[in-house]
């Protein structure tokens, strides 16, 4: 199995809604009366997690009468952000944007991994989805997937990508797309998708993994071009785009999705309270215009905080076998 340090990856360049014994922390009497309630964004502003939080938190502060502070805290493919939360007081007023990445991907590459997606968490909710996207310079040479595969073909570890992080659902994708097409590709990791983004229309790297929430203005203003999407048929708003899975690489249909969740130990009240309140704003009509000008697919009906603790950890498991056949192994530090 190939083991990577985090530092060497550097230099190179996503079973029960709660812990099944955790004792309820007491919420104090009229949460959420004492204070903001902070929603931690695992990765930089501009990105998927970021994006979905500003979009929600005015119409959560509404609905609860409390503010929701977006407080971002990227880096090591979402896992620091997600390892306070995990570590944070169950008493409501500490939430984070659960993540593919570091829910869903983390625990089948870090061996390591501070935390447990079932054990350390409250999850609340599932929010929706992206496809993710492997996109190049509008002026690149890669017209096609195919171009870009023979590229790394006839070069090998030339041709690089970058992604939000080391250990990121995209990172993944990479190294997965490495290994079924028989090529080897460069890993060069961000911490977050706007300045791996910012670095691949400088031209520092000639393409990236990333979902298509962020990308959508650039894509509208012909700066990038799509060479694939990761969803299982090609979407309404980009029919042009071809999936991977029509170009020979079915094992890439994934997507990136993001709820909400809190530490282990929160209230049932709190947890209904905060279910009812997230489900009210996904219906708002500003919200539901603002997941799709994003392309965030929401939830065809509301996941229960039990569905949705489920969902993660079958998620996990399925690529976590993904990441053990294609040899990947990181460790944090």
């Amino acid at each position: 199995m190939k083991k990577l340090s985090r530092r060497s990856v550097l230099a190179g360049a996503s079973i029960a809604a709660t812990g099944l014994a955790a004792p309820a922390v007491q919420a104090s009497p009229g949460w959420p009366g004492r204070g903001p309630i902070r929603l931690i964004a695992t990765f930089p502003p501009g990105g998927t997690a970021d994006t979905i939080s500003r979009i929600l938190a005015p119409k959560l502060t509404a609905g609860l009468g409390q503010q929701i502070l977006v407080e971002n805290r990227p880096g090591a493919g979402g896992t620091i952000g997600t390892d306070m939360a995990a570590k944070a007081p169950g008493d409501g007023y500490t939430l984070v944007m659960s993540h593919a990445s570091p829910m869903g991907i983390a625990p089948g590459i870090y061996p390591k991994l501070p935390y447990d997606v079932s054990r350390d968490f409250t999850h609340i909710t599932l929010i929706g989805h992206t496809p993710n996207i492997l996109i190049v310079p509008a002026d690149s040479p890669y017209k096609t997937l195919a171009d870009y595969v023979a590229a790394a073909k006839a070069k090998p570890d030339s041709i690089a990508f970058g992604s939000s992080g080391v250990g990121s659902n995209t990172h993944l994708m990479g190294e997965l797309l490495s290994s079924l097409a028989g090529v080897k590709l460069k890993h060069v990791p961000y911490r977050g998708s706007a300045p791996s983004l910012q670095d691949m229309l400088a031209g520092a790297i000639p393409s990236m993994f990333d979902p298509i929430t962020t990308n959508v203005p650039h894509i509208n203003s012909n700066k990038v071009r799509m060479l694939a999407i990761s969803s299982e048929k090609r979407i309404a708003m980009y029919p042009d785009t071809p999936t991977f899975a029509e170009q020979d690489f079915p094992q890439l249909i994934t997507s990136t999705w993001v709820g909400i969740s809190g530490p282990k130990g929160m209230a049932p009240e709190v947890v209904t309270r905060l279910f009812d309140e997230l489900h009210k704003a996904f219906k708002a009509p500003e919200v539901m215009e603002r997941f799709k000008e994003v392309v965030l697919l929401p939830t065809d009906k509301p996941m229960s905080s039990a569905d949705y603790g489920k969902f993660i950890a079958e998620f996990a498991a399925r690529w976590a076998a993904v990441s053990k056949g294609a040899g990947i192994s990181l460790e944090l530090g």
